[in-house]
C-alpha cells in the first residue's frame, strides 16, 4: 500500500511528501482563494496522466528498438461547471522526436498505454472522454 503524507502550509497551500520523500507543493489560484503558488489538485490529475502513460510509452518504443531521442507529452482537460468539477474531456497530445521513427510502432505504444497499462487513464476515463494524437518530428542525432 503505498502512502504519502499532506500538511497544510497557510492559505490554500499544502506540502504533500511522496512516499519516497519526495516535496509537492500543492496550491490553488487566487481567483480559487489560494496564491498560485504550487500545482493545482486537479491539474495534478493531468500530469499524472502524462507522466503515467509517458513511462509506458517510451519503454514500448525501447523495447521495440525505436531510435526515441524525445517525447513531449501536453494534456489539456475541460471540466464540467457543476460539481464536483470533474474533468469531461481530456486531450492527450504526443509529439515524438527522432529519425525514422515507425509510425506503426508508436501508434501500437500509445494504444498499449492506454487502453492496458496506464492506470490513470483507465481511471480518468471512467468519466472523461479521453482523446489522443500524436506527431512525429523526423530529427537527427
Amino acid at each position: 500500500m503505498t502512502e504519502i503524507r499532506t500538511r497544510w502550509i497557510d492559505g490554500m497551500q499544502f506540502l504533500s511528501i511522496s512516499s519516497g520523500g519526495h516535496p509537492l507543493v500543492m496550491d490553488v489560484s487566487p481567483d480559487g482563494g489560494g496564491r498560485g503558488e504550487g500545482i493545482g489538485p486537479m491539474e495534478l490529475m493531468l500530469h499524472a496522466l502524462a507522466g503515467c502513460t509517458g513511462v509506458d510509452v517510451v519503454s514500448i518504443l525501447q523495447k521495440k528498438r525505436q531510435p526515441l531521442k524525445g517525447l513531449e507529452i501536453r494534456v489539456k482537460g475541460e471540466r464540467r461547471q457543476e460539481y464536483p468539477r470533474v474533468y469531461s474531456r481530456i486531450e492527450i497530445e504526443y509529439i515524438f522526436k527522432g529519425k525514422c521513427l515507425d509510425p506503426k510502432a508508436v501508434e501500437q505504444a500509445i494504444k498499449l498505454s492506454e487502453d492496458k497499462y496506464c492506470s490513470v487513464k483507465a481511471t480518468l476515463a471512467s468519466f472523461a472522454q479521453i482523446h489522443s494524437s500524436y506527431r512525429i518530428v523526423d530529427e537527427e542525432e
